[in-house]
């Protein structure tokens, strides 16, 4: 059985309860609640189960890897199908270029932990800090829509059948209508989120499906 160490509204946790759920894969949950009592990621036991403190872990028999992105190749090299990369290298550079623009460039900058930092250690304010959170989506997802219609995006951020990227691009999204990002600029990367958002894997995933959903 599989363990995913999870958080119900991490975008990073919600990308491989997305990548689990397109394969068909039976898996537990085990919340990891990142504001109650501190954060429950600061506690030892967690911090000596994942140094890093963050979530998603996912455990494999006796095997434990942390990162959402290196989480989500290692189930496509050990349960290959369905299929989250496509067959040919420059699709699957493709995908894997847009699964990085969100995870690498967007996502750290509106992350909990920066966001806790701006408020605590440089006394920025709720508003200021969600400019700030704003901004750095807004520009990504610019990025990434032109990149999207540039690869002539099917119903999903590649053809028409979900990706990594598609893996990456909904929580992102996600996030950044909480935020209330001005989104109507994104006309590609909305009609792709609307698209997923109606199928099931991507409903069983969402933050609001989740045990540890407030």
């Amino acid at each position: 059985m599989l363990t995913l160490h999870t958080y119900f509204r991490s975008s990073a946790a919600f990308r491989v309860r997305i990548a689990l759920n397109l394969k068909g894969l039976s898996f537990e949950s085990i919340p990891v609640h990142l504001l109650r009592n501190g954060g429950e990621q600061h506690h030892p036991a967690y911090g000596e189960f994942n140094p890093a403190r963050l979530v998603p872990t996912l455990q494999d028999g006796a095997l434990k890897l942390t990162q959402s992105l290196a989480i989500m190749e290692y189930l496509e090299e050990t349960r290959p199908h369905p299929a989250l990369l496509p067959q040919a290298p420059e699709a699957r550079a493709m995908v894997r270029a847009l699964a990085l623009g969100i995870a690498c460039d967007i996502h750290p900058l509106n992350n909990l932990r920066v966001l806790q930092y701006l408020e605590a250690s440089l006394e920025i304010d709720a508003q200021a800090r969600n400019e700030w959170s704003r901004h750095w989506v807004e520009l990504g997802f610019a990025a990434i829509e032109r990149m999207l219609v540039e690869a002539r995006a099917g119903t999903c951020c590649f053809g028409d059948t979900p990706t990594l990227a598609d893996c990456c691009l909904i929580p992102q999204v996600f996030n950044a209508q909480r935020l209330g990002c001005a989104l109507e600029r994104f006309p590609t990367i909305m009609r792709i989120y609307e698209h997923c958002m109606r199928l099931e894997p991507f409903q069983r995933a969402a933050p609001g499906a989740q045990i540890d959903a407030e």
